[in-house]
């Protein structure tokens, strides 16, 4: 089982403001922060925690086509809360991935997924587990 997993980020403020309030919508609340970073958790499963990237490496640019992490996914109680969490992006200006095929963008009809970008283009799937 995933304990937790800490990403890197440009922009600390832009990264809180959308993972904080995205997140909250699945139960996700503020547990630690401090001068370089924050830590999300709901007391269900994996923590994430998210630190400013040092000057030393702020020039190597995250690509999700490139070698490393593609995306995170999260499972998410039923197709209603993935719709919710859908026009909170659209009200919200988040970039939508694959909207044209939303909900089945994977051609599956029995995998109802939203996904998205997070402000350094990581891209984040919440799939219904119905």
């Amino acid at each position: 089982m995933l304990h937790h997993v800490e990403i890197y980020v440009s922009d600390l403020d832009v990264t809180f403001e959308f993972w904080s309030k995205i997140l909250a919508r699945l139960g996700y609340r503020e547990t630690a922060f401090w001068g370089e970073g924050f830590t999300l958790s709901n007391d269900r499963d994996a923590y994430l925690t998210f630190v400013k990237v040092s000057k030393k490496h702020e020039s190597h640019r995250y690509h999700r086509s490139g070698v490393g992490l593609n995306h995170l996914a999260f499972k998410v109680p039923g197709r209603t809360l993935v719709d919710e969490l859908r026009q909170f992006c659209v009200e919200n200006g988040v970039p939508l991935l694959y909207d044209d095929r939303y909900p089945f963008a994977n051609g599956d009809q029995n995998y109802y997924a939203l996904y998205i970008e997070d402000p350094d283009r990581i891209k984040v799937e919440f799939v219904a587990a119905d």
